[in-house]
């Protein structure tokens, strides 16, 4: 006899910073596959590339969700975006960034938002580094995704007048 588990529910905001035109309704067909709902997704023009529009939207679901939707998402050329996951029950949160030039990076988050790096990957590192101060910076700055943060923070902000949707505050 199997025993169903329990369906853990999360939610997380979709951030896409940046796509031409043409390729927005191919997204939101994406996204709408992968979330089984309808999307009403509201584009705005990126104030950081000619010709390029924006979005986001919050998300709600079940654990895995935001994987979900950046696997429905990934590989697409001129396409800039990022989707969070919170933490929930037994899960850590999750932050997926993905840009043309780097694709696809995740990372684990805390409840604040900050990257979390378990002592696996930090032992990797050490024993790769050899120790050598130049190496270790460089992995470093790879499991935190330094060169997609510095690739998405001129696409992050919309501009004066944009929206900004609280998922929660930290107390």
């Amino acid at each position: 006899m199997s025993v169903a588990m329990p369906r853990v529910m999360t939610r997380g905001v979709v951030f896409i910073h940046s796509t031409p035109t043409a390729l927005c309704p191919h997204i939101t067909w994406a996204l709408e596959a992968a979330l089984e709902t309808r999307l009403s997704i509201e584009w705005t023009a990126q104030p950081a590339g000619a010709a390029l529009v924006r979005a986001e939207f919050p998300w709600s679901g079940v654990q895995g969700t935001g994987a979900k939707l950046a696997s429905a998402l990934r590989g697409w050329d001129g396409l800039r975006y990022e989707i969070t996951e919170e933490p929930s029950a037994g899960a850590d949160g999750s932050r997926w960034s993905h840009t043309p030039s780097l694709g696809i990076h995740h990372t684990w988050t805390s409840a604040s938002g900050d990257a979390i790096v378990n002592e696996d990957r930090v032992r990797e590192v050490l024993r790769l580094a050899q120790g050598s101060p130049e190496a270790m910076t460089e992995m470093l700055h790879e499991l935190l995704g330094s060169d997609w943060d510095d690739e998405l923070e001129p696409f992050r902000y919309a501009g004066d007048g944009a929206p900004v949707r609280w998922l929660h505050k930290v107390g």
